[in-house]
């Protein structure tokens, strides 16, 4: 019988072999499960804001309008012309509030109803003036006109001037401005 005495070198030398060198397989799929782990997070941080960008304008208006003061409707009892009034829209967008001054024109319709006509021609988005004179509106770029309860009556423009939303309230003529698609025989808001 042969007896199988390993040298304190050889052993010593097969300790150090097998320490050098682990099984390569797990430490390989440990750092690929690590990076793969890591990529999907710095992605997921770096997809976030970039999809909220892009889903932002679908999920929220950004200008909501409420309705602006005209004056008082025992100012218009009398009305037999239009009459033209300013008044103030507050606009928000992301960070910035502005408030902007815009003209809006007071009439009766054919049922002798108060009406709030937009200033802003149907065509190509001049300012419609009222003419004393024509007794109509008279649009100063291109010729459209107007009959004082805003429809059509010659021109370029392919509809009527736009009615806009107005309510009484105490007293007190409301109106909603709001923006319309110009170059369209149909009234589209967009803004």
């Amino acid at each position: 019988m042969k007896e199988n005495r390993n040298s304190p070198e050889d052993s010593l030398q097969q300790n150090v072999s097998t320490s050098e060198n682990p099984p390569s397989g797990a430490r390989r799929s440990f750092l690929g499960t690590l990076l793969a782990l890591g990529s999907f997070f710095v992605v997921s941080l770096l997809s976030a804001p970039l999809i909220r960008f892009a889903l932002f304008p679908l999920l929220r208006r950004t200008t909501e309008l409420k309705g602006s003061p005209v004056g008082s409707v025992t100012e218009f009892a009398s009305l037999t012309a239009p009459m033209a009034r300013t008044i103030q829209i507050e606009q928000v967008d992301g960070w910035r509030k502005a408030v902007s001054e815009k003209t809006v024109y007071v009439t009766k319709d054919v049922q002798g109803k108060l009406c709030v006509l937009s200033s802003i021609c149907p065509h190509l988005g001049c300012t419609v003036p009222w003419s004393a004179e024509k007794k109509a509106f008279a649009c100063p770029c291109h010729g459209a006109s107007f009959s004082a309860d805003g429809q059509r009556i010659g021109g370029p423009s392919l509809r009527g001037m736009d009615a806009l939303e107005s309510a009484v309230e105490d007293g007190q003529l409301i109106v909603r401005f709001q923006y319309f698609r110009q170059l369209v025989a149909s009234k589209e808001v967009i803004g």
